[in-house]
């Protein structure tokens, strides 16, 4: 990604790192090195390391749906990390940096051309330490649920061997219970993100049922096989093919153990009683509202990057190679808009009236604080219903 972004040079380097990240965002690890300067972040490997360096980074990469798994952060005395970082020297032919202490070359040649880096006067240095203590408690709040803190003063194997034991562990839910949480709402109310940010902070499961349909398509399961015809043909897969589908993946072992959030499925009160009888029970559902008005601004100007699959509504392009480059889905259309919204609208009066438990959004405000309303509905517990004397 470094020598890309070198060699393209983008207006914007926070975005394109953004789109680079969203290219390889599905099972593998996704892990994110913060710390100090000096603190020896490269030493340990890995993939994002040093970003974000605020809680504004932070929240700009969990809307765009880039949310690490786990987050390390290497910490160590003020005075180490000086020390350190006056005992740094830069090769300026290969522009490698070594350390007189820790990695020193050893080569003859190589050490007699090494020199002090221009911008690592214990000046700089102190102004850098100063400005990562006035961020990073907000850094660590965003992360708290996936962070582990690692003293980086100690040989640099025994850091590698702290922080792989824990990227390798798998984090057990903060949820009181196990979730199975149901997502409904009109296109463009903003699903898809609350269900990544959910699913990031409560390790549940997140589960789109058009994506899911398109999963068993690619892998040509059975099933996948049988509903290819109609995604082909651009026509609604049966309700039969999809509770298959969608009852197989939601009773696997990781849905059972770790819970899930679903969105896509039911649209209509018919499907939600199949949900029933197959014993698929959500124990909290949200109905997203959101103006008419809202709806058309969101989804008529979302466009779709072909190259990265990123979509893009009411913020800009970062660079003018890429706008230009924007394609619309047709679903995205005017005239299509208005015959899903129909749809949606026509159906969820019963829907609301069969899980009439649910909790309502106002999705028509930021995502954060639509993210923080659904995550107090999810802490607190369901009121008990009053039995009917007899």
């Amino acid at each position: 990604m470094l020598e890309e972004l070198l060699i393209h040079k983008p207006d914007d380097p926070i975005q394109y790192m953004i789109n680079h990240l969203k290219q390889n965002n599905d099972d593998a690890p996704r892990i994110c090195v913060l710390g100090p300067p000096a603190s020896g972040k490269t030493t340990v490997g890995w993939i994002l390391e040093g970003f974000p360096e605020n809680q504004e980074q932070a929240w700009m990469l969990q809307s765009s749906g880039i949310i690490p798994r786990h987050v390390v952060v290497l910490y160590a005395p003020d005075t180490v990390l000086v020390e350190r970082n006056s005992g740094k020297r830069l090769d300026p032919f290969t522009e490698e940096v070594y350390h007189t202490t820790f990695d020193w070359p050893s080569d003859p040649l190589v050490q007699q051309r090494l020199v002090k880096p221009e911008d690592l006067s214990e000046q700089e240095m102190s102004k850098k330490l100063l400005e990562y203590h006035r961020n990073f408690p907000e850094v660590f709040q965003t992360y708290q649920k996936v962070l582990k803190s690692i003293n980086a003063d100690q040989p640099s194997m025994d850091v590698l061997s702290q922080v792989l034991t824990y990227v390798q562990t798998r984090h057990r839910s903060a949820a009181p219970f196990t979730p199975r949480i149901l997502f409904c709402g009109p296109p463009g109310s903003g699903k898809s993100l609350q269900a990544a940010l959910i699913a990031q902070k409560y390790g549940v499961v997140n589960i789109c049922c058009g994506q899911l349909l398109k999963e068993a398509v690619a892998e040509k399961t059975k099933l996948g096989e049988l509903v290819k015809p109609y995604i082909d043909n651009g026509y609604p897969v049966s309700d039969n093919l999809v509770m298959k589908i969608l009852a197989e993946r939601l009773n696997s072992l990781d849905c059972m153990t770790n819970g899930w959030v679903l969105y896509g499925f039911p649209r209509d009160i018919e499907q939600g009683e199949q949900l029933q009888k197959a014993h698929i029970i959500p124990n909290r559902v949200f109905f997203f509202n959101l103006p008419y008005e809202s709806i058309m601004e969101r989804l008529s100007q979302r466009r779709t990057d072909p190259v990265t699959g990123e979509r893009l509504a009411l913020k800009p392009a970062p660079t003018p190679e890429i706008q230009a480059r924007l394609r619309q889905n047709p679903r995205d259309k005017e005239e299509n808009i208005e015959k899903r919204v129909e749809t949606y609208y026509r159906n969820v009066k019963e829907l609301e009236k069969f899980y009439e438990d649910a909790f309502y959004v106002n999705a028509d405000q930021d995502p954060h604080v639509v993210f923080e309303f659904i995550e107090s509905c999810i802490i607190k517990p369901l009121p008990c219903k009053k039995l009917k004397s007899l």
